[in-house]
């Protein structure tokens, strides 16, 4: 998890909140702000979470090159 999903997963929360009560109160203005603020923090946690499988990708290939040279170092000697 990184900033981004962190940041989105708040975003997300806060305007899923304040959605709500411009909901309960009748105030179209909180309602569409809220929801604009959850498709905020929904697209930053989506780009946190790509951030995040881009990393966990790089760290498998990396691991997986490691593992190769070993390979290749013990069936040269």
């Amino acid at each position: 998890m990184n900033k981004d999903t962190v940041k989105g997963t708040m975003d997300d929360a806060a305007g899923r909140a304040k959605r709500q009560v411009g909901e309960w109160t009748g105030d179209t203005k909180s309602q569409v702000e809220g929801a604009t603020q959850q498709v905020k923090g929904k697209a930053e946690k989506a780009w946190g979470n790509v951030k995040d499988a881009a990393r966990d990708m790089d760290h498998g290939n990396r691991a997986d090159d490691r593992e190769r040279k070993n390979d290749q170092n013990a069936n040269r000697h």
